[in-house]
């Protein structure tokens, strides 16, 4: 099972409308959540994730989103949800992560050195998950 837990809607509809395109592309390859937790404070966002979570358990990791985290590339991802039967993403809001989720996580990466607004990062997280699990069963969609 893949958990997705993000802070806030999608409020851009063509962004909801692409995150909800790379799930239902996703659904045939694996089983997908995408848990959306209300915008707030970042400690209270960060509290609400870890309570989402649940308890610590290394058969599920879980990955941290951050600016400050480590570069992982689209093959590394792939082989990331081959070596895991459970894996959960932690995209933070606006402000980022609480201190609290990126201490829950099992490993922090980031998606691009760039800045990107937490939409853009879910829909891009979706993205990748989804290259990855093609690259997996060897489907058309990854070219490289």
């Amino acid at each position: 099972m893949l958990r997705i837990i993000v802070i806030g809607k999608c409020r851009d509809r063509r962004l909801a409308a692409l995150a909800d395109d790379y799930v239902a592309r996703i659904r045939p390859l694996a089983p997908v959540e995408v848990v959306e937790l209300k915008d707030a404070e970042p400690r209270r966002e960060a509290a609400d994730m870890v309570r989402r979570l649940g308890a610590r358990d290394p058969a599920r990791p879980v990955i941290a989103l951050d600016e400050r985290g480590e570069d992982l590339a689209t093959a590394d991802l792939a082989r990331l949800l081959g070596a895991h039967g459970s894996l959960a993403f932690l995209v933070g809001g606006a402000d980022g992560l609480g201190d609290e989720a990126r201490a829950r996580a099992d490993r922090t990466v980031r998606l691009s050195s760039l800045t990107l607004t937490h939409e853009m990062a879910r829909v891009l997280l979706l993205e990748q998950v989804y290259r990855g699990l093609s690259i997996l069963r060897g489907l058309p969609y990854h070219r490289a």
